[in-house]
């Protein structure tokens, strides 16, 4: 009887297994980058403050909502995982 042992030592087995870690691999790979993006224009409100631009300007600038950047104004800390959610790359 063919059971799940058998089909491990496949080709298609191997194919699927290699297709999954590949799309695994890219998955990581883009939450990664979306988040350092996010990280970075975290980082660069406090600056812009000090700056002296506005709270709306900023966020224009750097693509981000106001009440974000308000929040991060406030000390709050702001995560990319806490912006990304479910709605990752």
């Amino acid at each position: 009887m063919f059971n799940i042992d058998n089909f491990r030592g496949t080709r298609l087995y191997e194919d699927f297994k290699a297709e999954g870690k590949a799309e695994g691999k890219a998955e990581g790979k883009a939450e990664g980058k979306a988040e350092g993006e996010i990280l970075g224009k975290l980082k660069s409100v406090p600056r812009l403050l000090a700056l002296g631009l506005s709270v709306e300007q900023i966020a224009g600038a750097l693509g981000l909502e106001v009440a974000i950047v308000q929040r991060v104004a406030a000390g709050e800390e702001v995560t990319p995982e806490s912006l990304l959610g479910d709605n990752r790359p």
